[in-house]
């Protein structure tokens, strides 16, 4: 029987393949983000980016987004531990901390069902930038 990978590997050591289905597709990262002028506090909004798909917690155009969303932020080993919005269930964020992958994350459950029913993905839980008019009042 082989050890799954996230077993016995370090973000480091997995290859893109790997590092990409480490990704549990929440979809909060798609989430814009607004800063507090005064306190620099990072407050989170239910506002998505338009190419995250509100069903399925997926990009609809994820390898080609930057032609579409040139300020989407690609999250990389380089720079996982220098943004600092990432939510805690953030599986890439979680998995640097512990080692571990969060019981409830796809590759160990089989599919997202777990994952939506605790809510940590955004599913159906959105609205996206095209029709906000006051950023204020999205504020989660």
């Amino acid at each position: 029987m082989i050890e799954p990978f996230w077993e016995s590997k370090t973000l480091d050591q997995m290859n893109d393949d790997e590092w990409e289905q480490l990704c549990d597709g929440c979809g909060q990262c798609c989430l814009n983000k607004l800063m507090d002028e005064d306190t620099e506090e990072i407050l989170y909004t239910n506002v998505a980016c338009n190419l995250l798909d509100s069903n399925t917690c997926q990009c609809k155009h994820y390898y080609n987004r930057f032609d579409y969303e040139p300020d989407c932020i690609k999250l990389t080993r380089d720079n996982l531990l220098t943004i600092e919005w990432l939510p805690v269930t953030c599986t890439y964020r979680y998995f640097s901390e512990t080692g571990q992958l969060p019981h409830w994350h796809p590759l160990i459950t089989g599919n997202k069902k777990l994952m939506h029913k605790l809510k940590i993905s955004v599913k159906n839980r959105i609205v996206y930038e095209k029709d906000v008019i006051y950023w204020e009042n999205h504020i989660i």
